[in-house]
Parts: structure tokens; sequence; C-alpha cells
């Protein structure tokens, strides 16, 4: 990646030249951000994108529960929300909004304390809610585009809009979300319910995913995306591939649609391993598996 460039506007928040990114993406592997800008509040970020060369790439990351970063690193600049942008109130017609650093589970907390049902599937889901509006994020039968009523993004050219839900275009895990946007907030409606059976089920969501899924592990979430019909993990099991291992790479035994870092993976066997997955699936079965977990940045 290139040398430190003096061009960077200005920015209320922190800007760090080689800033570690496999010091919180749950796999803990990949190369550095060339660049890994902390914004202070919405108001910095639009001004510093504003302010920013067009030709340099941004990409915001949340907290990389759906990320394998590759070992060169990411080049240009990496957005993290701050804390302060993860707020989450309450407001008229079962309606939550959320900063777009907020976790699923904490949005589905506030919803569920304010007797607003439909949203305990986002305690399944364990990214940022700017993460969940990107890619559409779903669990236990439900997507986000089932509950989005409109989001405030900041574009790559700094400036802040109100997107209603239905502009994004959503099907299976994917949005038109434009490159290097970021969402800094999103607005959600669920349907009146009662506190104690919102809450019977996020319990039984927490205990679902404790039992089926290697929480406890540096992984990465669903690795591929459920083709129309089938179940990944069951194609993936189907076809011998429960526990291969490349390297500190490993399927998961607990649950086959999960990759693993054993401990001393690099990116390029992880993401090199999930390769060979889609490879003896293909060949199996004859299903060409997308990749859900985004790969981002450049080899060594």
């Amino acid at each position: 990646m290139s040398a430190p460039c003096t061009a960077l506007p200005p920015l209320r928040g922190t800007i760090e030249h080689q800033g570690s990114l496999a010091d919180f993406i749950w796999f803990r592997t990949g190369g550095p951000a060339e660049w890994l800008v902390r914004p202070d509040d919405v108001q910095s970020l639009a001004a510093f994108l504003a302010g920013l060369d067009p030709e340099v790439p941004v990409l915001p990351v949340g907290v990389g529960s759906n990320l394998i970063v590759r070992d060169g690193g990411v080049p240009g600049v990496v957005v993290r929300l701050p804390k302060a942008m993860a707020k989450v109130s309450i407001e008229p017609g079962n309606r939550v909004r959320a900063g777009g650093a907020a976790m699923g589970i904490t949005v589905a907390s506030a919803a569920r304390d304010a007797g607003i049902a439909g949203l305990e599937f986002l305690r399944g889901i364990p990214g940022t809610v700017g993460g969940a509006v990107r890619m559409n994020a779903g669990a236990y039968g439900r997507d986000t585009s089932n509950i989005l009523v409109e989001i405030t993004l900041v574009t790559r050219n700094g400036t802040v809009e109100t997107w209603p839900a239905a502009r994004l275009g959503y099907t299976y895990r994917h949005s038109e979300l434009p490159e290097g946007a970021v969402v800094v907030e999103a607005l959600f409606e669920g349907t009146p319910g009662d506190k104690a059976e919102i809450g019977a089920e996020m319990d039984r969501i927490a205990a679902e995913r404790e039992a089926s899924q290697p929480l406890r592990s540096r992984t990465g979430g669903s690795t591929f995306k459920n083709p129309q019909g089938h179940s990944a993990w069951k194609l993936v099991d189907d076809a011998g591939c429960r526990g291969l291992r490349r390297g500190d790479a490993q399927v998961s035994e607990k649950h086959c649609n999960f990759l693993l870092n054993l401990g001393n993976a690099s990116s390029v066997d992880i993401e090199a391993l999930g390769e060979e997955v889609r490879a003896k699936v293909k060949a199996q079965s004859g299903i060409e598996l997308e990749w859900e977990i985004q790969r981002i940045g450049v080899d060594k």
C-alpha cells in the first residue's frame, strides 16, 4: 500500500495510518487499513468525505463479524463509527431509531423493553446496524428489509441523505447501497407485543445459536448464502467438508457453514479453504455456492 499521504482532509476524530483491523475483525486475521478513520459524529464524517480525493476508496466496517480481510490490507480509507453513533431510541408508532454503530442485540433489547415485537431476530445477528442494512442481514425467517423504514447515510461525496427502505433495492443478502456510502442511522418498525413473549423469543434465539454455532471461536459468521431451496451447511456437509482443514483454517464441525481460525490461520488460508469447499460442493451437487462473507483488501 502507498506511503502516508498529506492530502487527507482534517477530521474531528482520529486518523490512523496502517491501522490494525485484525485487532477487532472476528477472524483476527488480515492486514491493516491504509487509513483507519474514526469520526466523532455525522457532521465530521460528512466534512471529511466531502474533502477526500474522489479517487480514494472508502469502506465502512462495523465489528467485522462478516469479513475476511486479506493479508495485504485494505487500500484507501476504512471508516469505523464511534460508540457515540450507537445510540438507540424509541419513537411513536412502534418504531426504533438506531445509530449505525449499534449492535443488533442492543436494538432487539430496546424493542423488547418497549413492548415492540418483530425485531427479535436481530438478537441473532452479531453485527452492527450499518452492516445489517447494507447486506440485508437476516436470521430465523426474517430479514432487515422486513422491518426497515428508512436510513440516514453519508454518501461518498459527503452529502447526508435520508433514503426510504424501498430505495435500497433489497434482495437476499444484498442491497443497492452505493459504494463508499456509510449508514449512520436506521429507523425500524415493529408491532405491539408482550414484553415477556418477546423476551422469551429472544432467549430461544440465543439458546439456539449457542447450541448450533461456534460462537466462542474465531469465526466470521455464515460463510455462504443459502441457494434457493437448499441449506448451505447441508450442501457442505454432504460434500464431505465437515472438519476440513487448510493449515489452521477449518470448516467448523459444529456448523458446516462456518469457517474457523484455530489459532494461526492467515486470511489466505481461510479464503482458500472456502474456495476448496465451493469446488467440492460444485463437484458433488452441481450447485455453486456464493460467498456471504465479504472479502476485502488485497493479497500480500
